[in-house]
């Protein structure tokens, strides 16, 4: 069976396609800082050009993406300090509402736990009992677990900080090169494949700076949505918690894991009963029904090309492949392959196969 040349240039892009996933899915832990920081790099060069453009040339290229990254670095910093007031309010006030929680829990619990025969004093003070009598009973198993737990906690730290190193140093020497380097990736293309090539990334580069454009409007919006439901439940601690938990979702998942837990937290030591529990899950419950089946659809989705459905199905299928390095790159990757599918499918319109 002969194959044309058509089909063989379309199974060597296809072999390339699955050899780059399995470099992805072996290589993800390595390459989760190189890839954020290509990310970002993608996101902030057209800042370091446009100053370029500004000063006419008289800014060199270096003070130029120094002052982008500080830039960029300060507004992360901002983001993280809004935890800070969180944190000097209610490490105090846990310190005197955590011991009275406990008693409220007791009150509550040990009437109802006794209809079924089980006695179990939830004070401070025996609980304490028995942790100490555990670990006096089970002290070499405690301490292999303690001791693995820490191994295994020790060494994410490590990577968090190691990445926490590696992304602003990689993203500053991008920053820099970045158009050396797509340059030298642009002669690897051969010139009678260059003007497809160069439309190709035209149409991509459109479809990404209008995914960038509709995620930081879901960033900003759901900023305000968590505030203002937090406020009207009558937390004092509203504006600090809704506006990280709405701008760090960036980070898909995490920003918004924080943000609820912090929110149940203020909660307990504010209220000190259910109304806590009522109070997130009612703002956080709408605001991930609004942001994933309505806002993100909406606004990051409709200007990309996407369907609220490919946006769904995109999050869950690279995650499910590269983990949380294919949560990060999900959306951008889904724009470059939808351009690739419109694309094929025109040339499909145009084939043979199709007209006859």
């Amino acid at each position: 069976m002969q194959f044309t040349t058509t089909q063989k240039r379309a199974a060597a892009w296809l072999a390339l396609a699955v050899l780059a996933v399995l470099v992805l899915r072996a290589l993800g832990p390595v390459l989760t800082p190189f890839l954020i920081a290509a990310v970002l790099a993608y996101a902030l060069t057209p800042l370091v050009d446009r100053l370029d453009e500004v000063w006419g040339g008289r800014m060199p290229r270096l003070l130029a993406v120094v002052f982008v990254e500080l830039l960029f670095m300060f507004a992360v910093l901002c983001i993280a300090l809004l935890i800070v007031p969180v944190l000097v309010k209610e490490v105090p006030v846990m310190r005197e509402q955590i011991p009275l929680l406990f008693d409220q829990l007791h009150a509550h619990l040990s009437p109802w736990l006794a209809q079924f025969g089980l006695r179990i004093s939830l004070d401070l003070v025996s609980l304490r009992e028995q942790l100490v009598q555990y670990l006096q009973s089970n002290w070499s198993d405690s301490f292999g677990s303690l001791w693995s737990s820490l191994k295994i906690g020790g060494s994410v730290a490590v990577v968090l900080v190691g990445n926490a190193l590696l992304v602003p140093v990689a993203l500053f020497y991008l920053m820099l090169d970045w158009k050396a380097l797509m340059q030298r990736l642009h002669e690897l293309v051969p010139p009678r494949a260059r003007p497809a090539v160069d439309s190709f990334t035209a149409e991509a580069d459109v479809v990404l700076g209008q995914y960038l454009r509709g995620q930081l409007l879901v960033m900003v919006t759901m900023a305000v949505f968590y505030s203002t439901g937090l406020a009207l439940f009558g937390l004092d601690l509203a504006l600090p918690i809704g506006v990280f938990t709405g701008l760090a979702m960036f980070v898909p998942y995490v920003g918004f894991g924080i943000g609820l837990v912090l929110a149940v937290l203020a909660g307990l030591l504010e209220f000190a009963s259910s109304r806590a529990f009522v109070m997130v899950g009612a703002v956080y419950g709408a605001g991930q029904l609004f942001e994933g089946f309505f806002l993100t659809p909406r606004l990051v989705g409709e200007r990309i090309g996407l369907h609220p459905l490919a946006v769904i199905f995109a999050l869950l299928a690279f995650g499910q492949l590269l983990g949380f390095v294919g949560v990060i790159i999900a959306l951008p990757a889904s724009a470059v392959l939808l351009v690739a599918v419109r694309r094929m499918r025109s040339g499909y319109f145009a084939s043979k196969l199709f007209q006859s």
